[in-house]
């Protein structure tokens, strides 16, 4: 976006297509494949082919390649989009990416070529096209489940869809964490510079890393919300709200009273605290905080109690859309918020700030 400066804000729970990767690692050719297979084969070529082609023959791509995804599991890949989006149209390249043009829509690609052979190759969300705002809008009321959509520009409302519905929004919550940390710095009751500890009790499961950091590494404010928003690292979060207190970070959030931090939510989760999700489930606030007590107090699950299948799905963070629209607007122009600009294509913008939430049963994109 150019020109003067202005926001244009989307939350929302939406549905996509799944990205796909695969290994980026070197590959020898394969012995018995046809050298017609991969001769003149470039990333443009090889998309177009994929596309195109009646049938996707496995002399296309390298043996590790074939490990990780079978053809046929590709070819269902390849249906899948163009199911959604429709009959190709061509592929041009923008930067190191490619754009694959259908009847309905775009899509963007990463491809990685050994020898004439696709190594790797990842597909972001499909993009539909549509004749307006109102045309998206009604996309968005074809999709499964409770969806919640607000978009606003400069301010104002461009479009909606129950904003003010209440879901389940997974890591977004942590917004309500970054507005916590802009206030006290706001106050000059905190510096970006300002070194925590990383304490034992602290440390939650992934998504992360720190989790896996020493104990009594030290970390400042600034480098711990970036991770919190970049990688959703949970043990930043956790140290962050425990830093500010939970009533700091309740403040921004009309649902969550008492606020869960993610090593809590775990706990809870987890099916050996049975009796704590009991009372939790049916306490009021004031003993819901003493549930709270009791599960900082017992020991962290292992990320394996989620092999089966969604745990406890109502222990979470519920805010509306419109909410996390507000946000946003709140720390959208803290640098640490465009480090990952999750489903915006930073190049058509002037600005990306981003964070979503996804566990089974949630997906969302606050942009």
């Amino acid at each position: 976006m150019s020109g003067s400066r202005r926001w244009t804000v989307l939350c929302g729970a939406v549905a996509c297509i799944a990205a796909f990767i695969m290994s980026l690692a070197p590959e020898r050719a394969r012995p018995d494949a046809s050298p017609a297979a991969t001769a003149g084969i470039t990333a443009q070529t090889a998309l177009e082919r994929l596309f195109t082609a009646e049938s996707i023959s496995e002399d296309w791509f390298t043996p590790e390649f074939l490990k990780a995804v079978t053809t046929t599991q590709f070819t269902q890949i390849i249906v899948q989009i163009k199911s959604q989006l429709g009959a190709y149209r061509g592929v041009r390249a923008q930067g190191d990416k490619f754009r694959i043009s259908f009847a309905r829509g775009e899509d963007t690609a990463t491809i990685n070529l050994r020898e004439g052979r696709i190594a790797g190759l990842f597909f972001q969300a499909p993009e539909q096209k549509v004749a307006n705002l109102d045309a998206a809008v009604a996309e968005f009321t074809k999709l499964p489940g409770k969806v919640s959509l607000d978009v606003l520009a400069d301010g104002e409302q461009r479009a909606s869809l129950r904003p003010d519905l209440t879901l389940a929004v997974g890591s977004a919550f942590k917004l309500a964490i970054a507005a916590a940390l802009q206030q006290r710095v706001d106050q000059k009751r905190l510096q970006w510079g300002q070194a925590l500890s990383l304490q034992p009790s602290l440390k939650s499961l992934p998504t992360g890393i720190l989790q896996a950091w020493p104990d009594g590494a030290q970390l400042s404010v600034y480098s711990l919300a970036a991770l919190m928003i970049s990688q959703s690292d949970n043990t930043a979060a956790d140290m962050l709200a425990n830093y500010l207190g939970r009533p700091a970070v309740e403040a921004f959030s009309q649902a969550d009273h008492p606020m869960l931090r993610t090593r809590e939510a775990f706990v809870l989760k987890d099916p050996k605290n049975a009796d704590l999700l009991e009372r939790w489930r049916h306490g009021s606030a004031a003993q819901r905080r003493h549930v709270l007590d009791d599960a900082d107090r017992r020991a962290l699950p292992a990320v394996s109690i989620f092999d089966n299948g969604p745990l406890a799905p109502d222990v979470e963070w519920f805010f509306s859309a419109r909410e996390l629209c507000g946000l946003m607007q709140r720390v959208a122009d803290l640098s640490f918020m465009s480090i990952t600009p999750g489903v915006a294509d930073p190049g058509d913008w002037k600005k990306v700030a981003y964070k979503g939430g996804s566990e089974p049963g949630v997906l969302n994109f606050t942009t």
